[in-house]
């Protein structure tokens, strides 16, 4: 059918140029087919005719694969075809290692290749011992990698060479010879070993070990599982060590390899194990310092507090302290001792000396005791001077401070403590000696908090007065203003407020501003600046006008700038004599009553909130009316201190109504009187003359003046249309009728029990000849309990009327006809 030719082998290079030929068989019709060359499937040329020929430059690594087809019309066939190898001839083999896992293991052997080939790559090992040769092909061809049993063969003795070697068909590369002997190649196994503890005590151990090499270099490693650094050490010919330095009561990792001879040979891999040191008797003394405060005479505070002992002193968990406290001056009193899981003890004992001791447990034993001597009395014991805070940031704190000036006793140290607001006891503190006079805080320091911090002197190791300041590792502007609280008072507002959260505070507050804006002036509000640190968190603020309203805000700063305003407020102040004024303030939720002595201007505050303010008022007002009680037991007393409470009128004598003009000129009218001419009435009877009562501008005015002075509790008038005893409404007049010998027939003061104070309130009277003031009655009215009354305005029952007339409480007009009226006096105050 036909044939391909090529004019190079089936491996070439890369960029070698490969001609092919394709040849087809006679065809069996001349013209009508096409010879053509493909190449992986593409067609690269035809022709008209039984032969074709080209020529290819191979670039790309790997098969190409060349074909030669018959092309006839639509139908082609394929008559033969070449695979041709594009790759490299191999590089020599570099980095040959060979090692022997053991002292009867394999010997395995490895080497870098380099480049890829693209081609089939054979590979063999040649080992010799300078006498006899061995070949051997590697297992796995193209691999970098020989592994074969050869403790028949080789020999601790000998030296030994390794030559390793690769071809294809495109060359041959070999290695650089590797000399070695079998020690220099063998890797142990790893040992294995065991690690004993002794009871008595928690940081020594015994590691034993054994291995198959007998091997005489080791290396022993170890560390507690919380760390990640090793700690080891080398053992030469020796197959136990003992080892010393280890934290009781806790994990340690164990890991132990050795090598066949010191200085040659491979280590061999790690060994592991994993051991938890026991116990011991804690071995550190505890470093104790006290406070000492007198109470009284016969009792005293003591407070103790120590550091916890490191871990290695400790022995193991702590399980807890015993505190021992021996009087020194009464030897009947037994020592106390006292447990606590705390690193302080506060205790209040007789005021004496006391020998103390303090000692740390475990579950093995206990510590050595810390012991320390307290004395009576309060010697001078200064605190330092110029203490100082500086912020460092990274949550830190720089304190400073200077000795102590002209202490009486020797500075053994000093003990700074700080803790975040709002937190007692001081929960973390730290000793220092006395030439330290600065350092830098950074347990439990956090940034944008502010810290209380105090340094204290020690004394024979009792802390002396502290001096404080107040620090932060870095500031912020403070996220909220201040809870603001106002209550009036006389001329201004007391203002207190309450401090800002520590979260919101994000630093230490260095003041507060108040600001006061008043709504009826223009211009910036007025601005009040306390600095941070004052006590009450109060300040009172003058000269406000009464009637204008005064709006009042707050806002808190520290280092970094002031914070956004808290909640705001309004006042207005008023100023009014005579009056018990409540006032309720929203900011507060507080009622504030207000009473008036001396004058206007004088005011006394007395604040009512929740039961403790009005148990207050209550034993005022007792207070007041045990008093008045008192004075008015005594005749004199009482005439002057009536005379102070009372109005002028109450001092005067009473007009007697039968005086005024009026009534003389009703008296000569009696007998023509037989029948009321009212329908309205009980008993008719002709109706007398009446006298019209009119109300004028003046008394209007002094009227409507003394209704708003005035605040007292009266009878409500009678409705229009209804009956009373002795008159009748009608519409907006009171007709009274009466007569001296007719009782039954509606006679208004038939005797002194039947009063008319609703009438005096209501109806304006003539002027009195005799007298120029009239009074209204404050007794009770006698109007019947089941009458229906209209609203009326109350009045005060202390009210002075202007002369010549009674201010009605309501504009009455109409005609008053009465034959006889009575007052009883004893319903008046005395």
């Amino acid at each position: 059918m036909g044939n391909v030719t090529a004019s190079t082998s089936s491996a070439i290079q890369r960029g070698t140029n490969v001609t092919l030929w394709c040849q087809l068989a006679a065809p069996q019709r001349a013209g009508c087919c096409w010879a053509a060359i493909f190449l992986n499937s593409s067609e690269q040329v035809r022709k008209w005719g039984r032969s074709v020929r080209k020529s290819f430059e191979v670039t790309a690594y790997g098969k190409h694969t060349f074909m030669c087809k018959r092309i006839c019309g639509e139908d082609s066939s394929l008559l033969c075809g070449i695979d041709i190898w594009c790759g490299n001839p191999p590089d020599k083999p570099r980095n040959v290692s060979c090692v022997q896992y053991g002292t009867r293991g394999h010997l395995t052997c490895t080497w870098d290749k380099g480049r890829l080939t693209y081609l089939q790559t054979d590979y063999t090992i040649e080992l010799s011992n300078g006498t006899d040769a061995f070949c051997f092909p590697a297992e796995f061809p193209n691999q970098a990698f020989f592994s074969r049993d050869l403790t028949k063969l080789l020999d601790f003795h000998s030296n030994y060479t390794v030559v390793v070697s690769a071809s294809n068909e495109l060359g041959n590369a070999s290695s650089q010879p590797l000399t070695f002997t079998l020690i220099d190649i063998v890797k142990p196994n790893p040992p294995e070993f065991l690690v004993e503890f002794d009871d008595s005590s928690g940081s020594s151990c015994s590691i034993s070990w054994q291995d198959e090499a007998q091997a005489q270099h080791y290396r022993l490693r170890y560390r507690p599982l919380s760390r990640h650094s090793w700690s080891m050490v080398e053992i030469f010919s020796r197959e136990q060590y003992q080892l010393q330095g280890l934290e009781p009561d806790t994990e340690y990792e164990f890991q132990v390899s050795c090598r066949i001879l010191p200085s040659r040979g491979l280590w061999s891999d790690w060994s592991r194990s994993q051991s938890r040191t026991p116990a011991a008797v804690p071995t550190g003394i505890l470093d104790v310092w006290y406070r000492q405060q007198d109470l009284d005479s016969e009792h005293q505070n003591l407070s103790l507090f120590w550091k916890a002992l490191s871990k290695s002193e400790a022995g193991g968990t702590i399980l807890g302290y015993t505190v021992t406290l021996e009087a020194l001056e009464h030897g009947e009193l037994p020592p106390q001792c006292h447990q606590t899981t705390r690193t302080s003890f506060s205790r209040v004992t007789p005021r004496l000396g006391h020998r103390v001791t303090v000692r740390a447990r475990n579950p093995r034993g206990s510590s050595a005791p810390a012991a320390i001597v307290t004395h009576l009395g309060s010697p001078d014991l200064p605190p330092p001077e110029r203490v100082s805070a500086l912020g460092l940031g990274n949550s830190s704190i720089l304190v400073s401070w200077s000795p102590p000036a002209a202490a009486s006793v020797p500075v053994g140290g000093y003990v700074v403590e700080w803790a975040e607001p709002h937190l007692q006891p001081w929960h973390t503190w730290v000793k220092l000696p006395p030439s330290h006079l600065s350092t830098v805080i950074a347990e439990h320091i956090r940034d944008n908090l502010c810290y209380h911090i105090h340094v204290s002197a020690l004394y024979q190791a009792r802390a002396g007065r502290a001096a404080s300041v107040r620090g932060n590792s870095t500031a912020q502007a403070p996220s909220a203003g201040p809870q603001m609280f106002t209550i009036p008072r006389a001329g201004g507002v007391l203002v207190s407020w309450e401090e800002i959260p520590a979260p919101q505070q994000r630093g230490c507050i260095t003041g507060y501003h108040i600001y006061v804006h008043r709504r009826a002036r223009q211009g910036q509000p007025e601005l009040h600046a306390i600095p941070a640190g004052i006590s009450p968190l109060s300040l009172p603020i003058a000269d406000l006008q009464p009637g204008e309203r005064h709006d009042l805000w707050m806002t808190a700063a520290t280092a970094a700038g002031e914070g956004p305003r808290g909640n705001s407020d309004s006042v207005v102040l008023e100023n009014v004599s005579w009056e018990l004024r409540v006032v309720y303030s929203r900011s507060t939720d507080r009622f504030g009553a207000f009473p008036i002595f001396f004058d206007g201007a004088e005011r006394w505050l007395l604040c009512i909130s929740g039961a403790r303010g009005w148990v207050t008022l209550v034993l005022i007002i007792c207070s007041f009316l045990i008093l008045s009680a008192c004075v008015c037991s005594v005749p004199p007393a009482r005439k002057v201190f009536l005379s102070l409470l009372l109005p002028q009128w109450q001092s005067k004598a009473i007009p007697d109504p039968a005086n005024a003009s009026w009534a003389k000129s009703l008296a000569a009218t009696k007998a023509e009187l037989s029948a009321p001419s009212s329908p309205f009435l009980p008993c008719a009877f002709e109706e007398p003359e009446t006298s019209p009562v009119e109300e004028t501008e003046r008394e209007k005015t002094e009227r409507e003046k003394t209704s708003v002075e005035e605040i007292s509790v009266d009878p409500e008038p009678p409705i229009p249309g209804e009956t009373i005893p002795g008159g009748t409404i009608l519409g907006d007049k009171l007709v009274a009728m009466g007569s001296a010998g007719s009782r039954g027939h509606g006679d208004w003061a038939h005797d002194e029990q039947q009063q008319l104070p609703g009438l005096y309130r209501r109806l304006l009277l003539e002027a009195m000849e005799p007298v120029g003031e009239y009074i209204s009655n404050p007794g009770v009215s006698s109007v019947p309990p089941g009458l229906h009354r209209a609203p009326e305005p109350e009045l005060s029952p202390f009210s002075i009327f202007p002369s010549a007339s009674l201010t009605p409480e309501l504009c009455c007009q109409g005609n008053l006809t009465l034959d006889r009226v009575k007052l009883n006096c004893s319903s008046w105050p005395r």
